[in-house]
């Protein structure tokens, strides 16, 4: 394969974070809570992952950071969020964009009318570089290699995982300092979700660029994370390095289904689960 060389992007030495999320609380309609007042930081170059069941608020605080909520009748109502040292929240979701925070959507939503290089292009659309647009389209199918062979396709006609590679690339054209990938393993089978999730962390290491990354599969996610937080009912409940969390006994039980012994248990006795007072602390 062709090696693409790739002008790596900081904003902060390793080690600094870039992105800090500050006692949020988001209310949609005015009405309803989501969010009860979550904080937690990403550093340059890390991998973090949000890791929660379904409910917990992990797509609406992607929304907050880049600045969807409006769209769906959501607020921020207390704290804020900060990029590089500067309120983020304020600014309109482009704006957002044009300062390198991207978030790949979950769903996967392409303009299903288009082929696969005009939906790249698209992506190339607020990056002011886009004039390079062709150097920019190899590194994309440098991570991507089946997307060169699909460019011509119309992009409706993809399979789950050609279209998240896609959104993926299509992202990576804005050239984003931070990515926020929310739930890119759904729908995908096992050999897939691996798969796409190496090249996230080769993008990751190649580019140096920064990663927050929202999933229900605890075990694709802490295996390509540095750190990682769980969350709960709009609250963050646990946190600690991927390797910590990987080895935690309330982890392996209710989100990897393992006992103690390492055993898989039954989904049955895994959805009954209570977790033990500490994990509410």
């Amino acid at each position: 394969m062709e090696q693409v060389q790739t002008k790596r992007k900081t904003d902060a030495a390793d080690g600094e974070a870039v992105l800090s999320v500050n006692n949020i609380e988001v209310v949609y309609n005015s009405v309803i809570l989501v969010l009860r007042g979550i904080s937690f930081q990403v550093e340059a170059g890390q991998v973090v992952s949000l890791l929660g069941p379904n409910g917990a608020g992990k797509s609406t605080t992607l929304k907050a950071i880049s600045g969807l909520l409006r769209s769906e009748a959501g607020e921020i109502t207390r704290g804020n969020v900060t990029w590089q040292g500067q309120r983020l929240d304020i600014y309109s979701p482009e704006d957002i964009v044009r300062r390198g925070v991207i978030q790949v959507i979950e769903g996967r939503p392409l303009f299903r009318h288009l082929t696969v290089e005009e939906n790249l292009r698209i992506g190339s659309m607020t990056y002011q570089g886009g004039s390079a647009f062709k150097n920019d389209i190899e590194r994309v199918y440098h991570y991507f290699p089946r997307l060169r062979d699909l460019r011509k396709r119309v992009s409706g006609y993809l399979s789950g995982g050609e279209g998240q590679m896609l959104v993926i690339g299509r992202a990576l054209l804005g050239h984003p300092r931070l990515m926020m990938l929310d739930e890119p393993s759904l729908g995908l089978a096992p050999m897939l979700v691996q798969e796409i999730f190496e090249i996230v962390r080769e993008i990751n290491t190649r580019e140096r660029m920064s990663v927050l990354l929202v999933e229900q599969n605890a075990r694709a996610a802490l295996g390509v994370a540095d750190y990682g937080y769980v969350m709960e009912n709009g609250r963050i409940v646990l946190d600690g390095p991927a390797a910590q969390l990987r080895e935690n006994e309330d982890i392996k039980e209710f989100y990897l289904g393992l006992n103690q012994m390492g055993e898989r248990k039954s989904y049955r006795d895994v959805k009954h689960y209570k977790r033990r007072k500490r994990w509410l602390g």
